[in-house]
This record gives C-alpha cells, structure tokens and sequence, in this order.
C-alpha cells in the first residue's frame, strides 16, 4: 500500500474511512529526527481513531519556521514516517500551518505532542476532538542537535 500520497488522493480515501464510520486522527510536524518522543506520541495518537494521518511541513515550510533545518530532506521524513506501522498516511504541506490541509481533509481527531497547548493546536477549531499528548522530556529535536553540538564531533 502506498502511504505517502497528495491531498486529493488523501481526500478519496478519507472521505470513503469516514462514510463508512470510520474516525480519522491527524497530527502535523517537520519529525526532522525521529526520536522516542515522537514514537510514544505516534503509538498513542493511532489509538485514538481508526486511521492516523500526517501533515509532513515540506522542506520550504521547515525553513520558514526553524533555522538551519531542515537536517534530513522530506523525501526522506516522508519515508521513515510511513515505514511506522502506526502510521496510515503521510502528506506533504508548504505553508507554515497545516490549517488548509486540516480544513480540506475535515478530520475527527487532531493530535499534538504535550509541548502545545489543546487551545494553540491549529485546527482545533475544525476537528471535533483535540488532544496534546504526554512530552517525553529531553526528546525533542532541538535538543538532540544541541546534544550532539555539544559533543563537537
């Protein structure tokens, strides 16, 4: 099954998972370096519906928003992202904010890690849950570059 696929393509498949019933769970990020963090939060957002989507910030996108990154091209991110087994799909998105993606696809659920708070997830104003789950501490990205900064390798 192909897992990195367009908006329209998502869409199809979306809007059939939902007519049948079904709860589709979106979460959005650069995931520049999969790291335990993101797995725990991936693991817990698939339980939370029927089917686990992500909205990968393209390469221009992570550039708006973080300096010096990103550290690993998205054909890449998209690829690790989606060998996940918790993953269902993955979708690219060029603007700053996944919130034209999130409009168009309509999810059920909306999902970040614990360093957002419910109120500043973007889209929460169109899914009919929003949920910030648990932060692993010391498992962010930025940390991990620091870290190895610090190591002078």
């Amino acid at each position: 099954m192909k897992k990195i696929v367009d908006w329209n393509e998502l869409k199809g498949v979306v809007d059939r998972f939902k007519a049948s019933g079904k709860k589709i769970v979106f979460t959005n990020g650069c995931f520049d370096i999969i790291h335990i963090g993101h797995i725990r939060y991936l693991k817990e957002a698939k339980t939370l519906g029927d089917m686990l989507v992500i909205g990968l910030n393209s390469d221009s996108s992570v550039s708006k928003i973080k300096p010096n990154r990103p550290v690993n091209p998205q054909n890449h991110r998209a690829e690790v992202l989606s060998s996940l087994e918790m993953v269902d799909y993955v979708t690219l998105f060029d603007e700053e904010t996944p919130y034209e993606l999130i409009k168009f696809l309509q999810p059920d659920i909306l999902v970040k890690g614990g360093d957002w708070k419910k109120e500043e997830i973007v889209g929460s104003d169109i899914a009919r849950e929003t949920f910030s789950l648990p932060y692993v501490e010391g498992a962010s990205t930025s940390e991990i570059i620091e870290r190895i900064k610090r190591m002078n390798l």
